[in-house]
């Protein structure tokens, strides 16, 4: 008698699947790898498998007929269901026969021996992957699913998928991009930043993170002092410390970062002079041709992460650094996942040629390339005018959040630190004295509200540390005043209790 797969091992689960038969077909595979059924193990009927789910039978059924057409199943006359010989017991771990069996611990390798020169990052942000489940979220760097055109992604989708594209986008490009993409980054993305290129001198990346970490890689030395930004974006730091790079963090302004204050030593620096991070500060002009006269006397590079440029609804942004480097001394770093949706994982490094070859040929031990139908999509997006009728929606969307977030900060007596003046899409705020952001955001995720504790964006946070951002991309404008009036009550409430 064969063995049989018993009914209680299949359950749904709501995650697994948008569909019921797409849960269904789910919980069938799972019950089948986890039980370790063999070839030949039956599966219950679909009449007693639809009464145990409650589902109808015509569910089972066209479920059992998609798992027999993939291999996980087989039928047999007048035997029903069975386990097929085609199951992938790759996947399958072997059952233990007895006791003897056990895996000796002393043989296993000794881990922290093996990885004990690298460390984990100490500084990380953290936001919680259910972060959409929360009333109030003033989380930066999501997308609001609202005004994102589904249709055209999908239609671009379509045409990247199609058959005149399939053969160019499934061969190996062996390191080269989308020269779509590429073409489109040089005639349209990088004019409006007051950059010119030439296709060799710009690179794709797995987001403005990849371009970073490539940059840093190339460029950084255990000779060569590099400078951030105090507070600034963690992975710059992060970045720095995993080169083994010396590095000095110099204290940010109401301008931004002081070139003056730069060490005679300088070989590196690093900043987000357009909209700092966290701040939101714009560096001025005089200070950008002051920092790019520095670069050429000193003999530095810069590394400009020109991150939201596009999201300036409130005055035009401020010319790129890179608009001003007369010397090839900037490597500019540039990201769709910002102004799209961060999924999307989709940036650009712009620097001299025989930086970008190097970068090119380091990237391709990592990886070829940025997925060719990502790219093509993103390409058709842009090219057939869905992107600039986006940004168009999100600046106006973005506009209407500030003010709704200006207006009910003006109502509850939170001081805003920093905002980037011609727009952005976060406002950094200091919470006041005594307070300690991280203990705030604990209290408020009892109300349904997260912030960013600011203690992250510092090297050496202040302690306590009162500072935490707010984003508005992902929050209605409706939620914005009774979300920041439940941050204004935890921090009276915290005022109450010190006194």
């Amino acid at each position: 008698m064969p063995p049989r797969l018993s009914v209680e091992t299949i359950f749904l689960r709501e995650a697994e699947a948008p569909t019921l038969q797409g849960r269904l077909a789910a919980a069938i595979v799972r019950a089948i790898l986890e039980s370790r059924a063999r070839p030949g193990t039956r599966l219950p009927s679909s009449r007693r498998l639809a009464e145990a789910l409650g589902i109808s039978r015509m569910t089972v059924t066209l479920v059992y007929q998609e798992l027999v057409s993939q291999g996980y199943l087989t039928t047999a006359p007048r035997s029903g269901v069975a386990v097929a010989e085609t199951v992938p017991h790759a996947r399958l771990r072997p059952a233990r026969r007895d006791g003897s069996q056990a895996r000796n611990h002393a043989q296993q390798p000794d881990w922290q021996d093996w990885l004990s020169s690298h460390h984990m990052p100490r500084r990380v942000i953290r936001k919680p992957v259910d972060w959409s489940s929360y009333r109030y979220p003033f989380i930066y760097g999501q997308a609001d699913p609202a005004l994102f055109d589904h249709n055209a992604w999908r239609d671009c989708a379509r045409r990247a998928l199609g058959t005149r594209d399939f053969a160019d986008l499934a061969a190996d490009r062996y390191g080269a991009d989308d020269p779509l993409l590429v073409d489109y980054i040089c005639s349209n993305t990088l004019p409006r930043r007051g950059i010119h290129a030439r296709p060799d001198e710009v690179l794709v990346t797995l987001g403005a993170q990849n371009a970073l970490f490539l940059a840093v890689e190339l460029l950084s030395r255990v000779d060569r002092l590099a400078v951030s930004e105090e507070p600034g974006y963690p992975d710059f730091a992060e970045t720095l410390r995993r080169a083994q790079s010396p590095t000095t963090f110099l204290p940010v302004d109401e301008k931004g970062l002081n070139p003056a204050d730069l060490p005679e030593n300088t070989r590196l620096v690093i900043i987000t002079p357009s909209h700092h991070i966290p701040t939101g500060v714009t560096m001025p002009l005089e200070r950008r041709r002051d920092l790019m006269a520095r670069a050429s006397a000193q003999d530095f590079l810069i590394i400009e992460d020109d991150y939201d440029f596009e999201m300036s609804y409130l005055a035009p942004p401020a010319p790129a650094l890179k608009s001003l480097d007369e010397d090839d001394r900037v490597i500019y770093l540039g990201s769709f996942s910002k102004s799209l949706f961060p999924g999307l994982r989709i940036g650009y490094m712009v620097a001299p040629a025989p930086l970008i070859a190097q970068a090119r040929a380091l990237r391709s031990i990592m990886l070829r390339h940025p997925p060719s139908h990502l790219q093509r999509i993103t390409a058709y997006f842009l090219a057939l005018g869905h992107y600039d009728a986006h940004i168009a929606r999100l600046r106006e969307a973005l506009r209407g959040r500030r003010e709704a977030l200006e207006a009910a900060l003006r109502d509850t007596g939170l001081r805003i630190a920093g905002a980037p003046v011609s727009g952005g899409s976060s406002v950094w705020i200091d919470g006041g004295a005594g307070i300690e952001a991280s203990t705030l955001a604990e209290a408020l995720r009892e109300d349904s509200v997260l912030i960013e504790p600011g203690a992250v964006f510092f090297e050496t946070p202040p302690a306590p540390c009162p500072f935490f951002r707010l984003g508005y991309g992902s929050i209605s404008e409706a939620d914005i005043p009774a979300g920041i009036q439940l941050i204004a009550n935890r921090i009276n409430t915290a005022n109450v209790g010190r006194n």
